[in-house]
């Protein structure tokens, strides 16, 4: 594969116009996946924790998050369930999309609110149906994987809720359920359907247009508030922080955009991420080489091509039925690590969070499958140069899958048809028939940033 560096038409403009909601057929679809995960782990209860910035579990059920107080939901295997919320969470039990009982939690509350209770926090957790005999399953937002330490009982739930389960239950009654959701082989959440792909792409396809227009407005003398002024998404949640830094970063600790203004020859980094995917970019503030400074102006050869050789063969070489560990034994022959020092996966799961597991490690077993929403994310760090990242989405859908997709949501459809023809036609990006992207700038990366009309892209 030969990668090339010139002229590059613009992509299609195919932002999504509007939220989807999800169904009620989807929320009863992810109850009765979850009730069925409960049964093979011969799981009593279930008992979902959610934060601020921990909520996609408990969402998959609920369809809401919390917005600033803790939350538990308490699932029984017979459907049973209980939402426990703090004060100004209550009222959201009369919008919950699984039918669930309110047990008010003072406890969940902020900080100095009124916390007094009528019943201690043993009988709250009782109140919910939690009782001795019972087998529970926690659930938080991360897998514990480290091969040489026994994780079994670690949890990432605030200790009192561990504790008081632990209390009426017995220690060995109780187990971290948190893979039930997440564990990249069979968690109920790793593939989605016709409706979700409609409901997550709004996000993606939101954040790329962002990013797009940073792409098309950085120019020297812009602030990174002015830029970061374009990523904005119509009040639509967050799923990381927004970055949009020139130059040295991190300067006082500070990661959010400053009244700092771009320069030529800066080394410059944005990111978007909303619920559905996120969209990267980085490069060099330049128009070509010469604007450099002499030791990085092989910049092109040394990082951003070789690079970008991972990137198409990453989309060219994902599909269903395709093995998670062929990808990541792909992206190292191509990437070595001893050069390009990458540490984290080739890419992950994605959903109302940025990054909620990844099939991609060196003993994977993991087929990849219809229905699984990915990110492709190589993140390369080569000494003495500026990063090389083009960092986007996409979902994989059999052929059963696209048909529901082009007979539910047609625009949804055209929109990922104009993509494939670009990624295909103008990138010379083989994708597979089942690859659709999420993102509308997906392989679309411009290593110097001022040279808006050049890019990289593989040789027909």
């Amino acid at each position: 594969m030969e990668i090339l560096f010139g002229k590059v038409p613009d992509p299609p403009v195919t932002a999504a116009p509007e939220p989807v909601d999800l169904t009620d057929d989807t929320m009863q679809e992810h109850k009765n996946k979850v009730l069925m995960a409960m049964e093979k782990r011969n799981l009593d209860i279930l008992v979902v924790y959610a934060d601020r910035e921990h909520g996609t579990n408990y969402g998959y059920l609920t369809g809401f998050e919390p917005r600033f107080e803790e939350s538990v939901l308490v699932l029984h295997k017979d459907g049973t369930a209980f939402l426990m919320l703090g004060n100004e969470s209550k009222k959201m039990a009369l919008y919950s999309r699984i039918k669930a009982k309110l047990v008010h939690v003072p406890y969940f509350s902020l900080p100095n609110q009124p916390m007094e209770s009528s019943y201690t926090w043993t009988q709250l957790l009782r109140h919910t149906g939690i009782k001795e005999g019972k087998k529970v399953g926690i659930t938080g937002w991360k897998l514990f994987t480290p091969k040489n330490e026994d994780t079994s009982q670690f949890y990432d739930v605030p200790s009192f809720i561990v504790d008081g389960v632990k209390r009426i239950c017995g220690q060995d009654a109780v187990c971290n359920a948190t893979d039930l959701f997440i564990h990249p082989l069979y968690g109920v959440r790793i593939q989605v359907n016709a409706n979700e792909i409609a409901h997550y792409e709004y996000g993606s396809s939101l954040a790329s247009f962002c990013i797009y227009q940073v792409m098309n407005n950085i120019e020297p003398g812009k602030t990174e508030l002015e830029l970061a002024d374009r990523l904005s998404a119509y009040g639509q949640p967050l799923s990381v922080q927004t970055i949009c830094a020139a130059g040295e970063r991190f300067s006082n600790a500070v990661v959010s955009p400053r009244n700092r203004e771009i320069c030529r020859g800066d080394r410059v980094t944005f990111t978007m991420g909303l619920r559905g995917g996120l969209s990267h970019r980085c490069g060099y503030a330049v128009e070509n080489k010469n604007q450099l400074k002499e030791e990085e102006q092989n910049y092109l050869e040394a990082v951003a091509i070789p690079y970008y050789k991972a990137l198409a063969s990453w989309y060219s070489s994902i599909g269903a039925g395709v093995e998670a560990a062929e990808i990541y034994k792909k992206t190292e022959e191509i990437l070595p690590k001893n050069i390009y020092r990458w540490e984290l996966n080739p890419g992950h799961y994605t959903a109302g969070e940025e990054w909620m597991s990844s099939p991609f490690y060196p003993d994977s077993r993991i087929v990849l499958r219809s229905g699984m929403m990915l990110q492709m994310d190589i993140i390369i760090n080569v000494q003495g140069y500026g990063g090389a990242n083009a960092e986007d989405g996409i979902v994989l859908a059999d052929i059963g899958l696209r048909k529901q997709v082009m007979e539910e949501y047609p625009q949804l459809w055209k929109r990922f048809e104009k993509r494939r023809e670009y990624m295909k036609n103008i990138l010379h990006i083989d994708i597979k028939d089942e690859v659709l992207p999420m993102s509308m700038i997906c392989g679309l990366f411009r290593p110097y940033l001022l040279n808006k009309e050049s890019a990289l892209y593989v040789k027909k």
